[in-house]
């Protein structure tokens, strides 16, 4: 993921290896839905409901125009929810752009987890296009 981040300037470096390496997020910051790590790294209804309240108090943080990014559908929904947003009409689908409040939009793209890209699922040219689109949204 820096690596991706780095090639569309959201990072200083392309790889980080320890909290004190040195990496700066620029123009970006990384969230969970969760806050905890769950048991088979599967967070529960309960868990991601629970963890929500702290979602919501980060989006209502950023600045108008902010684009998020959701990695896979737990994270989509997790955001909707904390916006105050319904699903319906807003299905997750990688590459789809939906409008949240103030201006600042969410953007879907499939979790970039070994699963995803061991199958394809995700290949690092998909990735990279959905960065490439956020600077693009940004910098319009």
């Amino acid at each position: 993921m820096y690596r991706t981040l780095h090639a569309h300037g959201f990072a200083s470096r392309p790889e980080s290896a320890s909290a004190s390496d040195g990496l700066r997020l620029v123009d970006c910051r990384i969230s969970n839905a969760v806050k905890c790590l769950p048991p088979g790294n599967k967070p529960l209804p309960a868990e991601i409901r629970r963890c929500n309240v702290y979602l919501e108090r980060e989006l209502a943080a950023l600045p108008k125009g902010a684009v998020v990014v959701a990695l896979g559908g737990i994270a989509h929904a997790a955001v909707l929810r904390a916006s105050g947003l319904k699903p319906a009409g807003r299905a997750f689908a990688h590459g789809a752009l939906h409008s949240l409040a103030a201006d600042r939009r969410l953007l879907d793209s499939y979790h970039c987890s070994r699963l995803n890209t061991n199958t394809g699922r995700l290949t690092p040219a998909m990735f990279d296009r959905i960065f490439a689109r956020v600077r693009h949204l940004l910098d319009r």
